[in-house]
């Protein structure tokens, strides 16, 4: 399996998910399942089927977290210096032809959180935007057609 990038961050954060899964959740649906058991009939037993459908999804997700956690390349971007954008990277760029200004720190893909400013390494504009400086310009293809934006400031947390 190739090696997924992420922060010293998103990997704790990952790290905390799956001992919260294994350690409270499974131990809880697995007590739901046995209390609706003891209810009787289970083909008609709602609690049960909605219990073991949780149980599924627990599984499931404890299944690919630890998947990712053992492929998990911890990039630690806080040595890196300079103006030059690289994973890691939290960067101001300003739209340039509205002039909104936005910040994003650049990720992994199990970490990106659109909404919380942090984009993944493979989305379009963080694809755009490495290897550039501060001052450069990138155009990037969205779903409302070719944007330009203007690197303001680079910073390595």
């Amino acid at each position: 399996m190739d090696k997924i990038p992420m922060t010293r961050g998103g990997f704790e954060t990952l790290e905390k998910e799956l001992k919260k899964l294994k350690s409270e959740e499974r131990p809880n649906v697995i007590e739901a399942i046995a209390v609706a058991r003891a209810h009787g009939d289970l083909s008609e037993n709602a609690e049960y089927h909605a219990a073991r459908e949780k149980q599924s999804f627990i599984e499931g997700r404890i299944k690919e977290l630890e998947s990712v956690i053992s492929a998990a390349q911890i990039i630690d971007s806080s040595g890196f210096v300079g103006s030059t954008i690289k994973f890691g990277a939290r960067v101001l760029i300003v739209d340039e032809d509205t002039e909104a200004e936005v910040s994003y720190q650049i990720v992994g893909h199990y970490e990106s959180d659109a909404q919380g400013g942090k984009i993944s390494v493979n989305a379009p504009i963080a694809r755009a935007l490495i290897g550039k400086s501060v001052g450069d310009s990138v155009e990037v293809m969205t779903p409302q057609g070719k944007k330009s934006y203007e690197v303001l400031d680079v910073v390595y947390e």
